[in-house]
């Protein structure tokens, strides 16, 4: 099994920024795809950020522009930069892998963004 650990979550203020962070249990090289997805309270969960293995990267609409998706293949992590925060991202940010094998997820970290 792949295990994913998201940290990196917390309370902020509109405005500000957070790094979120997936450690991952396995090689980032085997990973076909990674993500960021978030569930607010009641809704459904969406996808914020995704990552090929070849680097291509996809954002949903309302956080392009605002958050970047990276990898750093050497601590089999996978990052999520979000700047410019709004009360809206407030959510339950979850990891996601997809491996030829299956498909992972973290159990999430909260991220709070105050107004």
């Amino acid at each position: 099994q792949v295990q994913l650990v998201e940290s990196g979550g917390g309370l902020v203020q509109a405005g500000g920024s957070l790094r979120l962070s997936c450690a991952t249990s396995v090689s980032i090289f085997t990973v076909n795809l990674m993500g960021w997805y978030r569930q607010a309270q009641g809704k459904q969960r969406e996808l914020v950020a995704r990552s090929t293995s070849i680097g291509t990267t996809n954002y949903g609409d309302s956080v392009k522009g605002r958050f970047t998706i990276s990898r750093d293949n050497a601590k089999n992590t996978v990052y999520l930069q979000m700047n410019s925060l709004k009360p809206e991202d407030t959510a339950t940010y979850y990891c996601n892998a997809v491996l030829p094998r299956g498909n992972y997820w973290g159990q999430g970290t909260q991220v709070t963004v105050s107004s």
